[in-house]
């Protein structure tokens, strides 16, 4: 199993380049292509989430990303240092994606979106999601099969 780890300031622009490094490295551990928009989605995403929970808590700590190949999985592990205010269940479970996306379409589109709509979107990208927070950080885990084995990262 060969793992990348990156760290990166909690600032929007660099959200793009944490998808452009998790993007490449999907690629070389063998995501099947049509699966790479969602590692890509859902990785911005949950980077997206980190960057902005470092920015509320105005911390000068770094968003960490793993990224593993074992085998016949890839997996992508976002830490920041915020924690849950709920169950991450009961806040995925909380939000009606419909009711948000046909809101969508209206002029009433609300300032700030519901907690949790970041995981909630996050989970429609990725089967195999975990969120866990220990308390003084949070970890969103996510996994993709894998199908070609080109060697490793």
């Amino acid at each position: 199993m060969a793992t990348v780890k990156v760290s990166f300031t909690a600032v929007t622009a660099h959200v793009r380049t944490a998808r452009l490094v998790a993007l490449a490295v999907a690629r070389r551990a063998g995501v099947a292509e049509e699966m790479l928009d969602e590692v890509r989605l859902a990785v911005g995403e949950a980077c997206s989430r980190a960057v902005g929970v470092h920015s509320q808590l105005g911390g000068e700590h770094p968003v960490m990303m793993q990224l593993s190949d074992d085998r016949d999985r890839f997996s992508v592990e976002v830490v920041d240092r915020g924690t849950l205010d709920e169950d991450p269940a009961g806040v995925l479970a909380d939000i009606d994606l419909h009711e948000v996306s046909s809101r969508a379409l209206d002029d009433d589109i609300p300032e700030t979106l519901p907690s949790g709509f970041g995981l909630a979107v996050i989970s429609g990208l990725v089967e195999d999601l975990d969120v866990a927070s220990d308390g003084a950080s949070t970890r969103v885990t996510m996994v993709w099969p894998t199908t070609l084995r080109r060697g490793g990262i």
